[in-house]
C-alpha cells in the first residue's frame, strides 16, 4: 500500500510515518543545516549520519573550505573531528556559503545561527531574520523548517512563520514549522545530541510537531517529548536557562551572607543538601557564555511581567566579578599592598573550565576591574590562541613567566584541568582568590581564600558596605 506513495517531504503528505521515515533515512528528503558553528556543525554531522543527505549553510568561507575538506573547525568536541571526516567522505555532508542554495536544494531547513543580545541589552535576532530569509527564497509546498536556536518565547509562531510565509508567497498551512531546541554544552555536543537529554520539539501545528519528531527521532537514543505548540517548547528552552542562573545567583548570594557570618558558605551548603528538598548550588565569580547570562533578557525584555526575582538574579551575577575584586583588595591591604601598585595572575580568561569560548566571561570583567585600578594583569589561558587576549587589559604570558614576575596575588577564574597541575612552589607566598574552588594548595604557604568562605580581613572588608547602587538591584 504504501509503495503507491512518492515521498520527497515530511509534512503535508499522506504517506504513512514508515514510509516518510525510510525516505529520510536514505537520503531522499535532502536536509539543509543554517549555521556550522559550534553547535551547527554537531547538529549537521549528526543529521548527516541519520540521513545520508545534508547540506549545510554558513557564511563563513573558512568554515565552509575546512568542512569540504573533511576538516571540523570546532575544537575540544570529542568524536566531531573523526565524524565530520566520515560524513564528509561518503557524501552525505556537504557545505555552502550561500544560504539561499541550501535552501533551494532542501525540503527540511534547520536553523543553528547565534541568537545574542545587542548594546542594550535586547535580544538581537537579525542573523535569524537572514536565514529566514534565504529559506523563503526557497520554500516549497511541503517543506519543513525547523528551529534548534534560542529564542524569546513567541518567535517561532510571531515571526519566523509569518515571515516565513510572507517571503515565499506560500500560505503557512502549505509548509510546517516546528521550535526543536538545542540542549547542548560545549565539550560534550555529540553526546548530549545523541543521547544525554531527551529532545523536545513543538511545531506551530499537529503535523509539524509529528514531523520534528520523526526527524529527532532518528539522532536521539533518547526519548522526544512532544510539547503542544512552538511557544510551549520555546518556553521550556529559556525557562531551563533562567531557572540555572536564579540558582546561581542564590548561591552567590549566600555566598556574600557567609561572608558577614563568618561561616564557610562550602560547609553549610554541603550540610543542607542532605536533605533531598534541597539543591544549593557551588558560588562563583560569575556566569559566563553565550546561553545562562542572555536567556533572561529573553522574558524581562519581551514581556511585560513585573517579575523582580530574574532581573535581580541576573544583576548579582553581574556583579560577582566586582565582588570579587573587593575581596582581592581587602585581602592585599592586609598585606599592606594596594592593588593599584599590585601585579595580579589571572588564571584563565575562557568563561568555563576546557572551552575556548570567552563571551560574557567573568575574568575577563574581572581584568577590566582590575585595570581601572591600575592594576598589573597578567593573564594565563591554555585553551585560548593569542587572538583571544588582544584588546583585553592583560598580558598575555607564560606560567613561567608569571613565576619569574612575582605577582602579589593568582585569581583563578577558569578551572582548566591544566591548571590541577600547577607548581605552585615556583611562586613567592601569595593571595590566591579561587575563583571557582578548585585548587588544592594544602602544604603551601599561600593565602587561599574563596568567596563566602567567612574568612575576610576583618579591618578592610568595605566591600560588605557595598556600593548602595549594586546592593538595590
Amino acid at each position: 500500500m504504501s509503495d503507491v506513495f512518492t515521498v520527497d517531504r515530511l509534512y503535508g503528505t499522506l504517506a504513512p510515518s514508515d514510509h516518510r521515515s525510510r525516505s529520510f533515512q536514505n537520503g531522499e528528503i535532502p536536509v539543509a543545516v543554517y549555521g556550522l558553528g559550534k553547535l551547527g556543525l554537531p547538529v549537521a554531522a549528526t543529521l548527516a549520519k541519520a540521513s545520508s543527505n545534508v547540506i549545510g549553510a554558513d557564511v563563513d568561507p573558512d568554515v565552509v573550505r575546512d568542512i569540504q575538506a573533511g576538516r571540523s573547525h570546532v575544537d575540544g568536541e570529542p568524536g566531531l573531528d573523526g565524524l565530520v571526516e566520515e560524513v564528509v567522505e561518503d557524501g552525505s555532508l556537504r557545505a555552502v556559503q550561500d544560504p539561499a542554495t541550501a535552501a533551494h536544494e532542501a525540503a527540511i531547513h534547520v536553523i543553528v545561527v547565534p541568537t545574542l543580545l545587542d548594546d542594550d541589552g535586547e535580544p538581537d535576532l537579525a542573523t535569524l531574520v537572514a536565514a529566514t530569509s534565504s529559506i523563503a527564497a526557497g520554500l516549497d509546498p511541503g517543506d519543513l523548517v525547523l528551529l534548534e536556536s534560542t529564542v524569546p518565547p513567541g518567535t517561532t509562531a510571531e515571526m519566523l512563520e509569518p515571515s516565513l510565509a510572507a517571503a515565499s508567497g506560500l500560505d503557512p498551512s502549505e509548509f510546517g514549522v516546528a521550535f526543536c531546541p538545542e540542549r547542548i554544552s560545549s565539550g560534550r555536543a555529540l553526546k548530549d545530541i545523541r543521547r544525554a537529554y531527551p529532545k523536545l520539539v513543538g511545531g506551530t501545528d499537529g503535523a509539524a510537531t509529528e514531523a520534528a519528531a520523526l526527524v529527532y527521532e532518528h539522532v536521539t537514543e533518547n526519548e522526544v517529548i512532544r510539547l503542544d505548540d512552538a511557544t510551549t517548547a520555546e518556553a521550556v528552552k529559556v525557562f531551563a536557562g533562567v531557572y540555572r542562573d536564579v540558582n546561581i545567583a542564590l548561591a552567590n548570594e549566600f555566598a556574600r551572607y557567609a561572608d558577614e557570618l563568618g561561616v564557610d558558605v562550602e560547609t553549610v551548603t554541603e550540610a543542607a543538601n542532605s536533605i533531598s528538598v534541597t539543591n544549593i548550588l557551588e558560588p562563583g565569580i560569575g556566569v559566563g557564555g553565550h546561553c545562562i547570562p542572555v536567556y533572561p533578557q529573553f522574558l524581562t525584555k519581551t514581556n511585560a511581567v513585573d517579575g523582580p526575582v530574574i532581573p535581580a538574579a541576573r544583576a548579582l551575577n553581574d556583579d560577582m566579578p566586582a565582588y570579587a575584586v573587593d575581596r582581592l583588595a581587602d585581602e592585599l591591604a592586609e598585606r599592606d599592598t594596594d592593588i593599584g601598585d599590585a601585579t595580579v595572575l589571572l588564571l584563565g580568561l575562557a568563561y568555563r573550565g576546557d572551552v575556548a569560548e570567552t563571551r560574557n566571561s567573568p575574568p575577563i570583567a574581572i581584568a577590566e576591574l582590575l585595570a581601572q585600578y591600575g592594576t598589573r594583569v597578567l593573564a594565563v589561558d591554555p585553551v585560548l590562541d593569542d587572538e583571544a587576549f588582544e584588546g583585553l587589559p592583560v598580558e598575555n604570558v607564560s606560567l613561567r613567566t608569571a613565576a619569574a614576575a612575582e605577582p602579589d596575588a593568582t585569581i583563578l577564574g577558569t578551572d582548566h584541568d591544566a591548571f590541577q597541575t600547577i607548581d605552585w612552589t615556583a611562586f613567592e607566598p601569595m593571595v590566591v582568590l579561587d575563583g571557582r574552588n578548585a585548587l588544592d594548595l594544602g602544604g603551601t604557604t599561600h593565602r587561599h581564600c574563596r568567596l563566602g568562605d567567612g574568612d575576610v580581613p576583618a579591618a578592610n572588608s568595605h566591600w560588605l558596605d557595598a556600593d548602595p547602587q549594586r546592593s538595590q538591584q
